[in-house]
């Protein structure tokens, strides 16, 4: 997915589930105060009661601060220390944190919801639940269910009959080494186009075939065994050679892509070409056949993120045995489909994917990967009841006066500005007004009664579900943009920001404690869930969503002096991220969370500009000793807080375009308010003076 082209994910991914106990607390307790007088506790008790926020007594968890932390040495540790030393990482999870809070409880009320429904063989979102939930009935299948489909790969006589088997996988949900999407144009956003991008590689990035780092060699030995552990459970022959020609091939293809960085420039990435140059420029690759299998019709031309990878790519494939070409549908088809198959298969694709890559220890139950598997393949028929359930109307009115403020805030901040030209100052402000906050939910609901679901048959609901989605996105070519849809369910906690639509976009489940509680303190609200809108909005205006104007078209909008000065500015705050040693020997990547670490910098920004507007000009209150501006800071630093195991943390400095929860909360190092309300020494570890702050928006 070009994700400069659909959609942003902005926070980070939640991975896995399970009850967080310890970290929350309930404010003060209800005792009897004897130096209350009687009369008093009588009309006391005759007042109705405010309801508590959740956290605490002003909705930040107190009790999961670490006060002997100065909060100029580290800010994140004075918010959450307590919490970091005393909060376990569950064995199903590869980290931990307050997304997997409401993951959470997200996946226990979607649980609730299907165990309902799992008896009632009219219901199918009942029938895909419980056809997850049957294992007995898939092991007593074993592979027969996916045969069929391995019989047909094995049987591809040669290599100018690939790219039509290719297209077949890509329908499938099998992963090739070209994947496509039908998306938004981005210089001609009122039109969609059939986009490709690198891909063919079974492990996360790159690096891990390329890097002669100790950890990266070691995970390329375990990956090894992985190829080899998954031909010999197929019963093929040869499983050790088939498994090192195979990883030969992916590092022949992982020499050609890419790199992240250049990946997610829109500019770079932005290649139109017809599809006759597209076959030209990858010969031995027929894509006018691909194309033509893939469903898609009246294709001349395409979008290519990677035009030198796919040269690349072409060469590897072309120099391939074809026996190798066959093997790499069949291991891509194994892993992807593993969760649909027996045992053998779940366990051997966790134990490379969930323990070695990011050190989870134990596969999650089989109802937490039900409940996943059904909200995939039924997501609207199931997200239509969460909402009616848990979203009620006063949280939507709540969060939707709350971007109004945000959005306002940031007009505020366009006009403050002394690096922006007067006329890309007035094209922002266009941009602004353009802008279409999504919240909660969708206002209009996918039709999913064409998905066949049958209730003992849980490989064919899989297999079934990718293709009724993929022929969802195929059909959209020659039809007008569907501005009502989503990219993700109300039950994901998450956000995103989709440039070509111009939106942000809040799904029900993040507008919840901590990030949005309603009867928390305003400022503890605005840090959180205010900062995060911020966060999306911003980043219409960061590195890669200033190409886009106020109709999402990837255009060039500010002057070249505008260009100048904000990468002068951007490019500090690169340098400062660069500095950061999450592990040692790993610094995070400041050019490829570049867009993360603007739209934190910018959301704190406007978000704390939008809070003291809310006062109306009066002062906050002091709170259990904590000013407004303390609050507003700590209600940032509280929804970041997160343990990672180490693989996870490695794998995530090399591939996600975020930085770690604690690098994230430091950004409030830049921020001039933060200094007035914590009152750091210049020796502070975070301290910096006023001239190495990086002011963006």
């Amino acid at each position: 997915m070009k994700t400069t082209a659909f959609a942003r994910l902005a926070l980070a991914t939640v991975s896995s589930v399970a009850l967080l106990t310890g970290c929350t607390t309930t404010g003060p307790m209800g005792a009897e105060n004897p130096d209350v007088p009687a009369a008093a506790e009588a009309a006391a008790a005759e007042t109705p009661a405010v309801p508590a926020a959740q956290y605490g007594s002003f909705g930040f968890d107190e009790a999961g601060m670490d006060r002997g932390v100065a909060p100029g040495d580290n800010f994140y540790e004075f918010a959450n220390g307590t919490w970091v030393k005393n909060t376990a990482i569950p064995a199903d999870k590869s980290n931990f944190g307050m997304f997997s809070v409401l993951d959470d409880l997200s996946r226990q009320r979607t649980k609730e919801i299907l165990d309902e429904a799992k008896d009632d063989t009219s219901s199918k979102i009942g029938n895909a639940y419980s056809s997850f939930l049957d294992e007995a009935a898939v092991e007593a299948k074993g592979l027969a269910p996916i045969q069929p489909w391995l019989t047909e790969i094995e049987g591809l006589k040669s290599k100018a009959d690939y790219p039509a088997l290719a297209a077949k996988a890509a329908k499938m949900g099998v992963g090739t080494q070209f994947a496509g999407y039908v998306g938004q144009d981005d210089k001609d956003p009122n039109t969609y186009i059939m986009s490709f991008y690198q891909s063919g590689i079974g492990m996360p990035d790159r690096d891990y075939y390329l890097s002669t780092d100790a950890e990266m060699v070691k995970t390329r030995t375990a990956y090894l065994a992985h190829l080899t552990n998954m031909f010999t459970l197929a019963k093929m022959s040869d499983a050790a050679a088939r498994a090192k020609a195979l990883l030969a091939f992916e590092t022949q293809i992982a020499k050609a892509q890419w790199s992240r960085v250049d990946s997610r420039d829109a500019t770079k990435t932005y290649n139109k070409m017809t599809v006759a140059a597209l076959d030209k420029a990858t010969p031995g690759f027929d894509f006018s056949q691909m194309i033509a299998v893939s469903g898609a019709t009246g294709v001349d031309t395409v979008l290519v993120a990677q035009p030198s990878a796919f040269t690349g790519i072409a060469k590897a494939i072309q120099a391939a045995p074809l026996s190798v070409l066959k093997d790499a549908l069949i291991v891509r088809s194994l892993d992807g489909y593993a969760d649909y198959l027996p045992k053998a298969f779940v366990d051997e694709n966790f134990a490379f994917y969930g323990t070695t890559l990011s050190g989870t220890p134990e596969l999650e139950p089989r109802w937490k990967r039900a409940v996943s598997f059904t909200t995939g393949a039924l997501s609207d028929d199931v997200s239509k009841i969460y909402v009616a359930k848990y979203f009620p109307p006063e949280t939507k009115a709540a969060a939707d006066q709350l971007v109004k403020n945000i959005l306002a805030a940031m007009g505020r901040r366009i006009d403050g500005l002394e690096w922006m030209s007067d006329s890309a100052k007035l094209a922002a402000h266009a941009k602004l007004a353009s802008f279409t906050p999504k919240i909660g939910y969708p206002d209009k609901w996918r039709d999913l009664s064409g998905l066949k679901i049958e209730r003992d048959d849980l490989l064919g609901n899989a297999m079934r579900s990718n293709a009724f989605d993929y022929a969802y996105n195929i059909n959209k070519l020659g039809k007008p943009i569907y501005r009502w849809e989503w990219g993700m369910t109300p039950m994901t906690i998450n956000a995103y920001a989709n440039f070509g639509m111009v939106e942000i976009v809040f799904p029900a489940a993040i507008l919840q404690p901590p990030f949005f509680d309603p009867n928390a303190d305003p400022a503890v609200n605005y840090g959180g869930i205010g900062a995060v809108i911020g966060h999306e909005l911003s980043h219409h205006f960061d590195d890669q969503g200033a190409k886009y104007d106020k109709t999402g078209k990837l255009t060039d909008w500010w002057t070249p002096q505008d260009v100048a000065n904000f990468k002068g500015l951007t490019e500090k705050l690169a340098a400062q991220y660069d500095q950061y040693e999450p592990l040692p020997g790993m610094h995070v990547n400041g050019h490829l969370t570049m867009g993360e670490n603007i739209a934190d910098l910018a959301g704190l920004t406007v978000a704390y500009d939008a809070y003291k507007a809310s006062l109306n000009g009066q002062a906050a209150p002091v709170l259990d000793g904590f000013t407004g501006d303390q609050r507003f800071y700590l209600g940032w630093a509280q929804v970041w807080r997160r343990n990672y195991r180490e693989a996870n943390l490695r794998q995530r400095l090399v591939t996600d375009p975020h930085s770690p929860s604690e690098q994230r909360v430091d950004t409030v190092r830049n921020l001039d308010p933060w200094y007035s309300a914590y009152n750091p020494t210049t020796t502070s570890r975070l301290y910096l003076p006023p001239q190495q702050r990086v002011r963006i928006w």
